[in-house]
């Protein structure tokens, strides 16, 4: 018996720890090195004024900058969040073997129309837009790598982007996100 408690504790002591939480970090020096992975990245697809509003590219970055928007990884799924006051903006992304869903969640949206786009270097790059989940609720899809879409009430909008199911082609690699 005693044994098994022994081979049981850490396990429990591992299984007990907590994830470290996304903390503000407004330290001037890793704006620097965000804004180096932008310029660095495969986002030279998105022109001067679209680099402008360009929001925490660095994939391996998880603070929330001044801008506002924060990531979150879980399993096989990256969590964004954007203020829809701040449109618009392009963020960027990259799927890996291990994360092959990007949900782009915007709060405050009060526009009565969302669009955005999808931009890639690779021409074979297997991704589109899913979903959109409206502030009431309602849930459509799927769509191409553009989408325009009529928004009924104001509120918080999902745009979830993935691989096309139906579709060949590589599942890994970097992209952006541009909403207007």
């Amino acid at each position: 018996m005693k044994k098994v408690l022994l081979l049981l504790m850490p396990l429990m002591i591992l299984s007990c720890k907590k994830e470290s939480s996304v903390a503000e970090n407004t330290n001037q020096d890793s704006m620097v090195a965000t804004e180096k992975v932008v310029q660095d990245s495969a986002f030279d697809s998105v022109d001067q004024s679209q680099k402008d509003s360009v929001i925490n590219n660095a994939a391996i970055t998880k603070e929330v900058l001044r801008t506002g928007v924060a990531r979150e990884e879980k399993d096989r799924v990256i969590v964004r969040l954007a203020d829809g006051e701040r449109l618009p903006f392009t963020i960027g992304e990259e799927f890996t073997d291990k994360h092959d869903k990007l949900i782009l969640k915007i709060s405050n949206y009060n526009k009565p129309k969302i669009t955005a786009k999808i931009a890639t270097k690779q021409q074979d790059f297997n991704i589109r837009f899913n979903q959109i989940q409206l502030p009431d609720g309602k849930m459509d899809g799927p769509f191409m790598r553009e989408i325009t879409y009529d928004v009924p009430i104001p509120g918080e909008i999902w745009l979830i982007i993935g691989k096309n199911n139906m579709a060949d082609g590589k599942t890994t690699g970097s992209f952006s996100v541009t909403v207007e």
